[in-house]
């Protein structure tokens, strides 16, 4: 996910006007993610609410969770709420898609190709997918509440623009228990700054 800076003039528009943000102020802020152990956590999910307000995704926001060799691509997705997801299907095999997970239920039958429709994430939260055909297919979709979101690389960094003030600050990980998103208070302030997270 690229750093707030990365987002079109007019999608930071929108958002500083929603939440009365100055974006000039943006500071650079680095979350690291840790087991209780203290290992890195690479692909750790990383959400900012600004303020607390939670922000819906524009009206025709899309996303892919594709499938390649009998594999979800990526293993974790992270979307906005509201959010189209398409699946489409490159393997030369069919694939039957689905979640019982209480964030999205939904069931897509022996497909090759692309479904015709989406589908759409309008809670937040994460959504597990598994294949009807292929035991070993799982996947993730986190959908959060802000487009201010990325993933931890292999040394369980992730990188965000922030402007200064009191946000909530969520985190998950595959490796959790619990289909949960961590929330905390997020103080950001002077010229920016490193938050460590603890997922256990």
């Amino acid at each position: 996910m690229p750093p707030v800076s990365a987002y079109p003039a007019r999608c930071l528009a929108a958002l500083a006007a929603l939440l009365a943000v100055p974006l000039a102020q943006a500071l650079p802020w680095v979350v690291q993610v840790r087991s209780g152990s203290g290992e890195a956590l690479a692909d750790a999910v990383v959400a900012v609410e600004l303020r607390g307000q939670p922000v819906r995704a524009a009206a025709g926001a899309r996303a892919d969770m594709a499938q390649r060799e009998r594999q979800f691509q990526p293993h974790v997705l992270v979307v906005q709420t509201g959010t189209a997801v398409s699946f489409p299907n490159f393997d030369t095999v069919r694939h039957h898609v689905y979640s019982f997970s209480p964030v999205k239920t939904f069931d897509i039958k022996l497909y090759s190709g692309t479904p015709a429709e989406p589908v759409v994430f309008d809670k937040p939260g994460v959504a597990t997918l598994g294949c009807n055909i292929h035991d070993r297919m799982s996947a993730h979709i986190v959908v959060v509440d802000t487009p201010l979101f990325a993933r931890t690389d292999a040394q369980g960094l992730a990188r965000l623009d922030l402007p200064a003030g009191e946000h909530v600050l969520k985190t998950w990980h595959p490796g959790l228990a619990r289909p949960l998103l961590q929330s905390q208070k997020l103080l950001v302030t002077g010229a920016g700054g490193q938050t460590t997270v603890t997922l256990e």
